[in-house]
């Protein structure tokens, strides 16, 4: 019995498999943002009970969280103490020197504090130079007297960040055993175990966010493990990387800035699976839940692992899936600008309290769920009967608006997904358009809650088809959590020219490496079965800014290899990525070694009850609006819709976990994995 948790913004997903049955249960709750792990435990009750288990009966839990994020998005982290080399205490302020915006950006813009502030950062007398090579011992007595000073002042965590110490952390190791010796209560991150890379700025408020969320995050997961076992739950806990990966909870609390884009990383990791699964290589990932819309591209299976993110203003050097966010959700809420008198749509958000004006728990600005609820796109009830939505609140809520710009509800309705739809577009045409790649030669999988709601339309837009809505969209990122394999990335900086380098040289620093990882393989509980290492060289022609990573094979490692292949690759590979190579001398930067533990497939056995006669799944014939005027639409019910049916919009498909829209001049089908395709009229038989 396998478990994966979801919290987004307004509801917490649930979704159970059970491995011997080949079943999958679901729920939703709404989440509990003044305390996320209450809305956690409740969800698990609830979905205990729709399974008709206990809740000791549940062998693992995987867990996808933003709590590491909102804390850096909020400002609410801990005071983090900094120790760097002495003459670099202005690290953090100088960042990159960059600004947004061409002209002007410096001016406009509002520079947020640094994670770790000037009065909490101390310079240590010591330094080390890019080889490793000791240029200035390290003063004990002047770096006591510095760390007594800091730790002393209140300071809830501490950060350890020297010049060139993922060439050599001898010093840093120093540092935290008088840290240990001292002040044994203050957790410590040492640069050289969070980020050994070069780049100072980059590796320094990498561990430092690692810090500001570190207490943060030791106590959430200590109150939900002490939730969830008060309440007869005995099952592993998991969280989910921003890489697609699993880790401890345990390694979770010592590193969370590796779970900063844990969220919408089991919708990507889903999306690869529904890929490889139903047969279409190319396929545009649209999460749109109740507060944000996330997008990724998956080619051939693959999405692309991204060695760094920015939350907020901030970077973080850390291994993530590329997914792009934008502030356009279900509960995104519409108004009338004050200056313009022009109709806007988020990103204010009416979160999970009071939530959209429908939800009937206090709301009372419209949102994008409203207008969905006024254009009879959304029924009046959801999650099985189990939520009643206020219809006549929600078009008085999206009435006031119209008044304002002289339109009528309906068309204000539409105005308001009109433009959240083109918020979506924007993001969706980022990591499209702007790398060269081509919509139309992609599908779109629809999910999250409100997902397949919009997912037609989006498509209508570009020009992606088939809209894919999978079985269980509304959970497809808890689902993803499910298929997620445990992962970890281990690297070590080396700059060298390749020319003239002996390959054994550059063989031999991986065994250091590989060692790492059947470490933490080990840590993890992988069984030997399940467990692989692969390989790669970051590389670069020399005096370029930025590296390409580079696959090698196992036994090039192990044979140690001459690396005429892998030069030869990456000239390859640059030229596919930037569209030209250069006959300049290549320098190596770093290597890397990725550990994976595999997990059972999520496999679920279909209901044969369900036929292709989509009469018998006929619920309701309600109006909707569809092309400036109300129609007639069929809305039927999911679970009664077989393999080969056929279903011709406009129509309204429901089930527990969202609702799919079908536009006029397009037709849905359910294949043989059981999820629905959209295709427009033209394209089809």
């Amino acid at each position: 019995m396998r478990l994966g948790v979801d919290v987004g913004g307004t509801f917490t997903d649930l979704l159970l498999h059970d491995e011997k049955g080949r079943r999958t249960f679901q729920a939703k709750t709404p989440s509990t943002p003044e305390d996320q792990s209450i809305g956690v435990v409740e969800g698990v009750k609830l979905i205990c009970e729709k399974a008709g288990i206990s809740p000791a009966d549940i062998d693992l839990i995987l867990h996808g969280t933003t709590v590491a994020t909102n804390a850096v998005l909020e400002g609410k982290g801990s005071r983090v103490g900094l120790l760097v080399t002495e003459g670099f205490e202005y690290t953090l302020h100088l960042a990159k020197a960059w600004t947004p915006g061409p002209l002007f950006g410096w001016i406009n813009m509002d520079k947020p504090d640094p994670l770790a502030s000037l009065a909490d950062t101390r310079g240590i007398p010591e330094r080390m130079n890019a080889r490793g090579e000791v240029v200035r011992e390290l003063d004990m007595a002047a770096a006591t007297a510095l760390i007594d000073d800091l730790c002393s002042s209140g300071i809830e965590a501490l950060t350890i960040s020297l010049m060139h110490s993922y060439a050599n952390a001898a010093h840093e190791r120093q540092l935290r055993d008088i840290v240990a010796q001292r002040f044994p209560d203050i957790p410590v991150s040492l640069s050289s175990e969070i980020l050994p890379e070069f780049r100072e700025y980059d590796r320094a408020i990498t561990t430092v966010m690692n810090d500001y969320v570190r207490p943060i995050m030791k106590r959430y997961l200590s109150r939900i493990e002490d939730r969830l076992a008060d309440n007869g739950v005995t099952a592993r806990l998991h969280i989910v990387r921003s890489d697609g990966g699993l880790m401890s909870a345990a390694a979770a609390s010592e590193r969370p800035v590796h779970t900063v884009l844990s969220g919408p990383a089991g919708g990507v990791t889903s999306t690869m699976m529904l890929s490889r699964r139903s047969g279409f290589p190319k396929l545009l990932a649209f999460d749109m839940g109740g507060t944000s819309t996330d997008v990724a591209v998956i080619i051939d299976g693959e999405a692309t692992i991204s060695r760094s993110t920015e939350v907020g203003m901030f970077p973080a050097k850390v291994p993530t899936l590329d997914v792009r966010s934008v502030g356009a959700g279900g509960g995104s809420i519409a108004d009338v600008s004050e200056l313009t008198g022009s109709l806007r749509v988020g990103p204010r958000s009416a979160g999970a309290r009071p939530g959209p004006v429908s939800y009937g728990r206090g709301g009372t600005e419209p949102a994008v769920s409203d207008a969905n609820v006024v254009l009879g796109y959304l029924p009046p009830v959801l999650l099985g009967g189990e939520m009643k939505l206020d219809v006549e609140g929600a078009r008085k809520a999206v009435a006031n608006v119209g008044q304002q710009i002289g339109l009528s509800p309906e068309d204000a309705a539409k105005g308001i997904i009109d433009i959240a739809n083109e918020v979506m577009l924007g993001a969706l045409r980022v990591i499209t358009v702007q790398r060269g790649l081509d919509p139309r030669e992609f599908g779109l999988v629809a999910f999250g809650g409100a997902g397949p709601l919009h997912g037609n339309a989006m498509a209508e837009l570009l020009g992606c088809y088939p809209v894919l809505v999978p079985p269980n969209p509304g959970v497809l990122c808890a689902l993803g959590f499910l298929e997620a394999d445990f992962r970890n990335e281990f690297v070590q900086t080396y700059i060298r020219s390749t020319v003239g380098l002996d390959p054994a040289e550059v063989w031999s620093r991986f065994a250091e490496l590989e060692a790492k990882a059947q470490t933490w393989l080990t840590e993890q509980e992988v069984e030997e079965a399940d467990a692989s290492i692969t390989y790669s060289l970051d590389l670069r022609y020399e005096q370029q800014g930025f590296e390409v990573a580079v696959p090698v094979s196992a036994a090039d490692v192990r044979s140690k290899g001459a690396l005429t292949q892998t030069l030869a690759d990456f000239h390859d590979i640059h030229e596919r990525l930037y569209g030209v190579r250069f006959t300049v001398p290549v320098e190596l930067v770093a290597m890397r070694v990725v550990a994976r533990g595999a997990t059972e497939p999520v496999e679920e056995s279909f209901a044969e009850a369900a036929s292709t006669d989509v009469k018998a799944a006929i619920i309701e014939t309600r109006p909707g609006y569809f092309n400036g005027a109300w129609q007639d639409t069929v809305h039927y019910d999911r679970n009664k819709l077989g393999v080969g049916s056929r279903v011709e919009g406009p129509a309204i498909i429901r089930q527990y976990d969202t609702t799919t829209v079908l536009l006029p001049a397009h037709y849905a089908e359910i294949d043989a994995h059981g999820n629905i395709l959209i295709w427009p009229v033209s394209k089809g038989n």
